[in-house]
């Protein structure tokens, strides 16, 4: 890779498997929208596609979707399908033509990249009035009682493991920009139903968690467990889990 590439935040190859299998689904009616704001469908880009999960999403609505990650062991776990090509690269440096892309896409990863350089990356790819979206979601949303304890883990146990591009998410994206006019886009909120072992299973892919974990060889969650399991009540029982995305959007100049 060319100095363009710049330095990859691998914070997630080492538990790719678990990735795949327990984070949430993103929401249907957001592609829906995006592929309406494209210029065309027939180019559109998912940039650290990780295991897939966007890229498959607008293979509904595209002709043909490049999915690039910097991670072998990410998309290792992605799903096959006929109009999605999946690419090992940076963000910052493809492959790709110049001013072909209709959509790029970047769910829950723009805080890692090299910001600068992915803008540059993004303006030689996209054609005129192409678009860039760019999305996250923060802690999850479930009743106060097991909220109270989630955000303890995050914030007390684990506040010192978080990477420091963490911030980006918790202050909503509002540090980065880029240099073209931002669309007004719609609230979206991905949403599941879980009990309790599926929460654990997904908390167990945050990167804090794994980092705690290789340091201290124990257990994040073992201090509150119990405090966990009292506030969920039934641990078989589901409970409906919510996260608001951040979303930003932009359009390229005609």
């Amino acid at each position: 890779m060319s100095e363009k590439a710049g330095t990859f935040k691998n914070h997630f190859s080492g538990h790719a498997a678990s990735y795949a299998r327990h984070r949430p689904a993103y929401p249907g009616p957001l592609f829906d929208w995006l592929a309406c704001q494209a210029p065309a469908r027939d180019f559109a880009w998912d940039c650290a596609t990780g295991n897939g999960q966007a890229a498959l999403a607008l293979a509904e609505h595209f002709l043909r979707v490049w999915a690039s990650d910097a991670s072998e062991q990410q998309v290792g776990q992605a799903a096959g399908h006929p109009r999605i090509e999946y690419h090992l690269e940076h963000a910052e440096n493809s492959r790709l033509p110049c001013g072909e892309v209709d959509l790029v896409t970047v769910a829950q990863a723009w805080h890692w990249f090299d910001h600068d350089n992915f803008a540059e990356e993004v303006s030689r790819v996209l054609k005129p009035g192409g678009v860039l979206a760019v999305w996250a979601y923060p802690l999850a949303l479930i009743d106060d009682a097991v909220d109270e304890v989630i955000y303890d883990l995050y914030e007390h146990t684990l506040g010192a493991w978080w990477p420091p591009e963490r911030r980006h998410i918790e202050n909503g994206y509002a540090e980065l920009h880029m240099p073209w006019p931002e669309l007004k886009a719609p609230d979206f909120e991905m949403s599941a139903s879980w009990n309790l072992a599926a929460l654990k299973g997904y908390l167990g892919t945050w990167s804090a968690w794994q980092r705690f974990i290789a340091q201290n060889h124990d257990d994040p969650l073992t201090a509150m467990e119990s405090r966990l399991r009292s506030a969920w009540g039934d641990s078989v029982a589901p409970k409906i889990v919510r996260w608001p995305l951040i979303l930003r959007v932009f359009r390229k100049p005609s």
